[in-house]
This record gives C-alpha cells, structure tokens and sequence, in this order.
C-alpha cells in the first residue's frame, strides 16, 4: 500500500518549483504533480520551471546517435543542484538507468496504461497494414519488434513531440505511428488511438507510463514530503524492469523491453533484448518476489545474457 500525507511529519518549505520540459505532455505530467502537492500542502506555493532541454532542441538525429534518454534530464537535474527547481518531474521511461551522484527519485507515482498504441487515420491495427506501409517510430525498442514480426512493413524515423509525431501522420508522411498510449490519455487524444498494442505484440519499454519525482539527494526533508506520492505497486514493477535494463547497460542502441506486473505478492516480469533488425529476438518470463525487484530484474538480465543477449551486446559494442 502506498504511503498517505499523515505519514510525514516534515514541515513543507513556503514555496516549491518544478523544473519541467516544456512540451505539452510533460507540462501535463509537470502540473499533474502541481496539484497533488497543492492539495497535500495547501500553504505551500508550487510553481513549474518551463524548460527545453537538448534532446527537445535535436530533432533531426536519432537519439542513441546524440547522448540517448539523458538528453531529456540533464538540464532538470542542473536546475536542481543550482537551486533553481526543488523537484523535477520526468517519464520514467525517459530517465537514464543510472541516476548521477547527488541525485535521488524520491517517488514513483502510480502508472498509466504502460502500453503502445498505434495511430492511425486509415487502419485498425498493424494486422490491417499493407505490405510496403510506412510505420513511424522514434524507439529502437518498437522497430526490432514490428520487423520481426511484421517484415513487410516499412519502418522509419520519426522524431518531436507528440504534437509534432501527430501532424506528420495527418501530412500524410506515415500510414501509421507508435507512440506511448499513456501520452495520448493524459492529453485527452485517446480517441486518436486505433488499437492499444498488447504487450505479445509490442513489449512496452522499462518504466513505460510512470512518472518520477526527482531532487537532490542530500534534501531529505524533500523526499520525505515527495515519498507521499509514491504508489508501491507500480514503483515495484518499474525497479524490476530498470533493474534487467541497467544490468545490460540499456541505452537507446539497445532494443530492449521490460514490462512487470503484480501479482498479488509477486511480480511477473516479461524482457527481451533484439537486434535493431529484428533478425534475432531473445525473450524470457520470470515471476517473484515484489519485495525484491532489483533481484527479479538482475536475475532475469542473467538469463537472458545466458540466452543470446551477450551476443547481441556484443555486436552493438562491436
């Protein structure tokens, strides 16, 4: 169960920034955590930060040819250790696997729908798509998976904002889109989704749907007001799938899934690790301990090492 505001007993501080991204979604998220913590704090003010980070700023690379999912923090994270921002809010999917020194994720608030969707103005599902359809996609992760097992569609890039991903679709550019069914929801443009990709046929990304509270490490009196918003289950699941992704040093060259689910005191994991082409998948299924998640993660990293992703590793590193 997660922690509730009687729980803490740290005085909040009269005023709270958040450092946000700028773009519409995550000014979303940003103002998601606004209004929690105005509710549990009413005398405390809570302002947003609007930022642009790099990885807002280069649109016309791939990210794992720029500086990977860090491109989207590293900014943030200097807001908080100049004290310009107390807290940043971030996509957990976006959030490098490893945090730097002096930083902590005080709270993993609970996840939204953690599956792909696809976007379509002409088809119902990737089943429906032609040979030859172009599918846009920005994730390694979703490319590897839609070429092995829809080879005859063809894949390319596609970069920016949800907005911006959206209108290159209606341009014409693209037959069909993948993008986070969590974005689409909290923006209200659910009804833009022509089919929510089950996790047989896309296996969503670690920590897909969730969002992160950062600050500095050493505020301790921060993490525990921001501990409120933790939501235990989903920040069980999403340790387990950062824990396979760090363990095999994730990176945006790396196409790799995690996805975990509760099962009552256990936790069931599902991971793969691909080559970008799809050529070679390896895939595995573990269920254990929630209490433990890093451990379900490690072990699941293990066996698929054991398995072939060593050798995928290998020729990424190579």
């Amino acid at each position: 169960m997660s922690q509730t505001a009687n729980t803490i007993n740290v005085a909040p501080p009269e005023r709270l920034v958040i450092a946000s991204r700028e773009s519409a979604l995550a000014m979303w998220q940003a103002r998601h955590v606004q209004a929690r913590l105005a509710e549990l704090y009413p005398q405390c003010s809570v302002t947003i930060l609007g930022m642009t980070t790099l990885g807002d700023r280069i649109l016309d690379k791939a990210l794992d040819k720029i500086g990977g999912k860090g491109l989207f923090v590293k900014e943030l994270e200097e807001a908080l250790a100049e004290g310009r921002a107390d807290l940043a809010v971030h996509s957990m999917k976006d959030v490098p696997m490893v945090l730097p020194d002096g930083f902590a994720m005080a709270a993993i608030s609970e996840r939204e729908d953690p599956r792909d969707a696809l976007v379509s103005n002409q088809y119902a599902g990737l089943d429906a798509l032609p040979a030859g359809s172009v599918v846009g996609t920005s994730s390694q992760r979703r490319e590897s998976q839609l070429r092995a097992r829809y080879p005859h569609l063809t894949v390319e890039p596609l970069r920016g904002n949800l907005q911006t991903r959206l209108k290159k679709l209606d341009d014409g550019g693209y037959a069909a889109i993948i993008l986070a069914a969590a974005g689409l929801k909290r923006l209200g443009l659910a009804d833009r989704i022509a089919a929510v990709l089950p996790p047989e046929q896309s296996l969503p990304a670690p920590g897909q749907g969730a969002l992160g509270i950062e600050c500095c490490a050493g505020r301790t009196d921060l993490i525990a007001l921001f501990s409120v918003l933790n939501h235990d289950d989903t920040a069980a699941c999403v340790r387990a799938e950062r824990a396979v992704s760090r363990a095999l040093s994730g990176s945006c060259q790396l196409p790799l899934g995690a996805y975990a689910q509760n099962e009552g005191s256990a936790l069931r994991l599902r991971a793969f690790v691909a080559r970008r082409d799809g050529s070679q998948i390896v895939r595995d299924e573990l269920t254990g301990d929630a209490r433990d998640p890093e451990a379900l993660g490690d072990e699941m990293a293990r066996r698929l090492l054991a398995q072939g992703a060593a050798e995928i590793l290998a020729a990424i590193g190579s």
